[in-house]
């Protein structure tokens, strides 16, 4: 079952109503295509079931993506360096201070919680960057956007973890800059069902497609 299928049904009809079609983009050029995992990092990844469940389709994705030419990008959340906060708004107001701290000092460098989780297929031509705020595209933050446009990049097919934060808003940005974008369903993860399906039902509605991997590979990616 596509993702568009299980959309909420009053979901599907205002996109019926706006753009006539459910699917945006028939395809993807693979030379100026790039997948963007976002924050598959173990500080996320362990104890999170979603997350550790979807690696295989992660892999899978970024095999495909390099065997037809397209590039892969991981991302990371760097929240800290040396016991300093790199967002202190978001870490003084929306935790309390042991997990604000527990959060900055898993996300620093050289803490094991901020390296990429060791099941990942990362390969050494791969794209890395790091970010500080949710979204990878946001400018000042992240140089992922820059990386990509000196690849040429165009169109991005979005995975990882959270859907509903860091990777939503993500594809957001990237759609804001232009960017021909992609979530893929099963390639995300988020804590509950609930998050999930928000994350994709916003991005469907008026930022970029959702497709499963299967329709990234087989449909789109060509």
């Amino acid at each position: 079952m596509t993702t568009q299928q299980i959309m909420p049904s009053h979901v599907v009809e205002r996109v019926m109503q706006k753009r006539g079609r459910l699917r945006i983009y028939d395809r993807f050029e693979p030379s100026r295509t790039a997948l963007v995992i976002i924050d598959m990092q173990r500080f996320y990844v362990d104890g999170l079931p979603p997350a550790t469940n979807i690696i295989p389709v992660i892999n899978r994705l970024a095999g495909g993506f390099r065997a037809k030419g397209a590039c892969v990008a991981w991302v990371s959340m760097t929240a800290g360096e040396n016991g300093k906060s790199l967002w202190p708004l978001y870490h003084d107001n929306f935790f309390s201070a042991e997990n604000g701290a527990r959060h900055r000092d898993g996300l620093s460098p050289g803490n094991p919680g901020h390296q990429l989780h060791p099941d990942l297929d990362v390969q050494a031509g791969d794209i890395q960057a790091s970010k500080s705020r949710f979204s990878a595209f946001f400018p000042g933050v992240c140089d992922l956007h820059e990386q990509l446009a000196a690849r040429g990049i165009q169109n991005v097919a979005i995975g990882g973890v959270v859907t509903n934060f860091c990777c939503e808003t993500s594809a957001r940005d990237a759609m804001m800059l232009d960017y021909r974008v992609a979530m893929v369903s099963d390639a995300n993860a988020a804590r509950y069902p609930e998050d999930h399906q928000a994350g994709f039902t916003t991005v469907f509605q008026s930022f970029g497609d959702v497709l499963t991997s299967h329709e990234m590979l087989d449909e789109v990616l060509r």
